[in-house]
């Protein structure tokens, strides 16, 4: 049987971006029609799940990959500022639906825990400190603290430092303001919220083709168990299904699509079991990225609450796969290679050699090998303390470069058609942290005539006071911004002054 919806927005996945534009648009706009259309069977089932990969708060406070060092020695700290101001963003939001009531807080998808960069070796060392004084020029970082001796470092980190050779230099950064997100949680509050507000949710429906009416996008779907197929009509359609939304932009055959590919990345983590080591580890600790890894590999001791429950994670250690999502099959990288992207994809992966090599690598790794690693960040492990667990997939982002003929991004994109009437993000990292930011965005790019009213406008500065201000630029805003969202979401921390 075969029929027809009509709605204003169709969402495909039910992720934290397709939940943070649902909610976006809603606000904006209450009497919006909205289809949501998921593959699986509940939300948040792929990488914003708490247990894959979302989970830190990233806002570049201890992720080292943001803010390379330049052939000069000099420290770039523009995507720091970027994710940083991208982020507060974000708490923001939050802060409204909770303050409003839209969602219950009950203290389980946001808690407040220390973000810290940590590496050794007198290389590393000065790196950390050249960063760490070329953060403290933004305010966004003045909270930050660095410290080399082995005595607040040991205060800071107990499991990092015991066990440690005292002969080899280490250093770290702390920063108090930092956050842990379940993401899984935020994302079911929000679709729960939405539903009470005469959002349609579908979840087993398989979107297995998307093509352009007159006026209008038809979806088709199918049910995962009964195979029922149905037509959905949009004015607007966003694709928000993660690792799968390549196939699906592919599908629509708009211009713009062409020439992207898609790399992925599977992934793994060491789950610690002993309550007893869990319990002494309170922050999230980050390292420097292998060479040739992609930023989702940057390795971490992750401390996380998931499910009301303190987790304590390290990884995640990347592999070679052919799946798009965690769910997905080992021919979705086969099925998106196109004639478009074909010239993109194979000249990616000429220039991303050490990528691949090191992906090999990594899926031969023995437990013994994990463990290794594990022990440059915990010294005192033991392989009975922890087990293998997986970890969701990433796909990163190809596309068409005249020099080069393709590239490998690292990032997140949007690609929407011409007129604005689909767009679909593509890539990994910092992903869930800046969505709110990337919505804002997309909305600019394909609602420009609604998001330049009066109405649209003071909304979105009811919702997001630091809306149209860069936070990165006024100290005295950034302070009442963090102190407002500290105060809303419960966060442990000091009031700013």
């Amino acid at each position: 049987m075969t029929y027809d919806k009509k709605v204003d927005v169709c969402l495909i996945g039910a992720g934290i971006m397709s939940a943070t534009l649902g909610m976006l648009l809603k606000e904006l706009e209450p009497g919006i029609s909205i289809e949501v259309v998921e593959r699986l069977g509940t939300a948040a089932a792929e990488s914003s799940d708490a247990w894959n990969n979302a989970g830190t708060g990233h806002s570049a406070f201890c992720e080292l990959n943001y803010t390379p060092q330049r052939k000069d020695g000099s420290i770039d700290t523009t995507k720091a500022v970027k994710i940083a101001e991208s982020f507060e963003v974000s708490k923001q939001f939050w802060s409204y639906i909770v303050s409003n009531k839209v969602i219950a807080l009950q203290g389980s998808f946001i808690h407040s825990i220390p973000h810290m960069s940590f590496v050794w070796g007198h290389e590393n060392v000065d790196f950390l400190h050249k960063r760490y004084e070329a953060l403290q020029e933004c305010h966004l970082f003045h909270h930050m603290q660095y410290a080399d001796d082995v005595q607040t470092l040991e205060h800071w980190m107990p499991l990092v430092m015991e066990g440690r050779d005292d002969a080899l230099p280490v250093a770290a950064t702390r920063m108090d303001l930092g956050t842990d997100v379940n993401f899984g949680s935020l994302t079911r509050y929000m679709f729960e919220s939405l539903e009470k507000r005469g959002v349609s949710i579908s979840f087993g429906q398989e979107v297995y083709d998307i093509t352009r009416d007159t006026d209008h996008w038809s979806i088709n779907t199918r049910d995962e168990q009964s195979g029922e197929k149905r037509n959905i009509t949009a004015r607007f359609v966003f694709i928000g299904a993660g690792g799968g939304s390549l196939p699906l932009l592919l599908k629509s055959g708009i211009p713009e699509a062409k020439g992207y590919g898609g790399f992925p990345v599977s992934g793994q983590w060491l789950r610690c079991t002993k309550e007893s080591i869990i319990e002494r580890h309170d922050a999230k600790v980050y390292g420097l990225a292998a060479v040739g890894s992609p930023p989702m590999s940057v390795p971490h001791l992750d401390s996380r609450w998931i499910k009301g429950k303190r987790e304590l994670l390290f990884g995640p250690f990347a592999g070679f796969t052919t799946k798009f999502l965690r769910h997905g099959s080992v021919f979705d990288l086969f099925s998106s290679i196109k004639l478009s992207n074909l010239k993109p994809m194979i000249s990616a992966g000429i220039h991303n050699l050490p990528l691949t090599k090191y992906l090999v690598e990594q899926v031969r790794l023995t437990p013994e090998a994990r463990l290794e690693a594990l022990k440059e960040y915990y010294p005192n492990a033991v392989m009975p303390d922890w087990e293998l667990a997986i970890a969701g997939y990433r796909v990163q982002v190809i596309k068409k470069d005249e020099e080069e003929g393709g590239i490998l991004e690292f990032g997140t994109e949007v690609v929407r058609s011409a007129d604005g009437s689909i767009a679909a993000l593509l890539g990994a990292s910092p992903g869930a942290s800046t969505a709110v930011s990337i919505m804002l965005g997309l909305l600019q790019q394909c609602f420009p005539k609604e998001m330049d009213t009066s109405q649209w406008k003071s909304k979105l500065v009811e919702m997001i006071p630091s809306y149209g201000k860069p936070l990165g630029q006024d100290a005295q805003l950034c302070r009442e911004v963090r102190n407002y969202t500290s105060m809303v979401l419960g966060l442990d921390v000091p009031q700013i002054i």
